[in-house]
C-alpha cells in the first residue's frame, strides 16, 4: 500500500499555506521513488488562493490570466459555465481507444450532453482510427495521451518513456491541430522519473478513484454496479471504449449518476479554475 505524506509548496509572498495540500506519494516498486500528487479540489483551492494573492506588481496574481480565472480553457472541452467549486462534479474518462466501438459510445454521449476525456493509445487505435480522433475533437471531448503502445513506464527507460508519450502527442497534434496536456500512466504506475519526462513534454499525470474492472467482465450491470457504488464528488471514473461491455452500460451511468446529483465533466474542468500542471499528478 502505497504511503503518503503531507508536502507544503510555496505558492505566493502572502504564504497562504493552508490551501496548499499538493503530497508526495512514496512508490514502491524495485526501488522507492516519489512524486507530487494532488487532488481536484486541492488544486482549485490552490489556484484560487494564487488568484487572490498578490504578486510582485502588487496586483492579483491571476489578473495577467482571465482564461484561468474563468475556466475558459476547460469550456472548450465540457459543459460551458460548471464551476465544479460549487457543482458535485465527476469525471468521466476513457481509456485504450479509439476502438470499433467509439463511435457507439459518442453517439450516447452526445444524446446525453456529456462530455469524457479520452486517454488514447497510439498503436492499433490513433494510428488506425483517426476518423474517430477527429470526431472525439469535433464534438468537444478532451484529447489525452495513454502511450503509443501501453508499456509501462517505470519498467522502460526516460528515453523510450518519452518515445512512448511523444509519438501519440505527435499523431494527435498532426491529425486535429491540438496537443494532449494530460496523460494517464498504463496501470496507473508512475515514478520521479516518468514525472520529469511528462514535465518536460507538457503533460499533467491523471489518475483515478473509480474503476469497473471493465476488462474482467462483459456485465454490463455489473460495470453499472461498480461504478455506482464507488463515485463520490470529484472522482474521476476509469472505463475503457475497448471491451464489449463497457459502452452498453454508459448510458445506465450517465442516468444514476444525473439523479444522483452529479455533474458530469472532463479532467480539465474538474481542474478549473486551476490548469494541469505538467509532471504532477492529479488523483482524488
Amino acid at each position: 500500500m502505497p504511503k503518503q505524506k503531507s508536502a507544503v509548496r510555496s505558492m505566493s509572498a502572502a504564504g497562504i499555506s493552508g490551501l496548499l495540500t499538493a503530497t508526495t506519494l512514496a512508490l514502491a516498486l524495485s526501488g522507492c521513488a516519489s512524486y507530487d500528487v494532488t487532488a481536484p479540489a486541492d488544486a482549485r483551492a490552490d489556484a484560487i488562493a494564487a488568484a487572490e494573492s498578490p504578486d510582485e506588481d502588487g496586483k492579483n496574481g491571476d489578473a495577467k490570466d482571465t482564461d484561468a480565472r474563468n475556466g475558459k480553457s476547460a469550456e472548450r472541452t465540457g459543459a460551458p459555465g460548471v464551476d465544479c467549486r460549487k457543482a458535485k462534479c465527476v469525471a468521466l474518462t476513457f481509456d485504450a481507444g479509439p476502438s470499433e466501438n467509439t463511435n457507439r459510445l459518442l453517439d450516447i454521449l452526445k444524446k446525453e450532453k456529456v462530455h469524457a476525456t479520452f486517454f488514447m493509445l497510439g498503436k492499433n487505435h490513433i494510428a488506425e482510427r483517426p476518423a474517430e480522433v477527429k470526431r472525439i475533437d469535433a464534438e468537444g471531448h478532451e484529447l489525452a495521451n495513454h502511450t503509443w503502445s501501453h508499456q509501462i513506464l517505470t519498467d522502460i527507460e526516460p528515453a523510450e518513456a518519452k518515445r512512448e508519450l511523444s509519438r501519440v502527442q505527435d499523431a494527435v497534434r498532426k491529425i486535429t491541430g491540438r496537443t494532449p496536456t494530460l496523460m494517464r500512466p498504463p496501470q496507473g504506475r508512475t515514478d520521479e522519473s516518468v514525472s520529469q519526462v511528462s514535465k518536460e513534454l507538457g503533460l499533467a499525470q491523471v489518475l483515478w478513484s473509480v474503476t469497473a474492472k471493465d476488462y474482467q467482465t462483459t456485465d454490463s450491470d455489473l460495470i453499472t454496479k461498480r461504478v455506482l457504488d464507488q463515485t463520490e464528488r470529484d472522482g474521476i471514473i476509469l472505463l475503457h471504449d475497448i471491451y464489449k461491455g463497457t459502452v452498453p452500460a454508459v448510458p445506465g451511468i450517465i442516468t444514476q449518476l444525473k439523479k444522483r446529483g452529479y455533474t458530469i465533466v472532463t479532467v480539465s474542468q474538474l481542474l478549473s479554475p486551476a490548469k494541469p500542471e505538467p509532471g504532477m499528478v492529479y488523483r482524488p
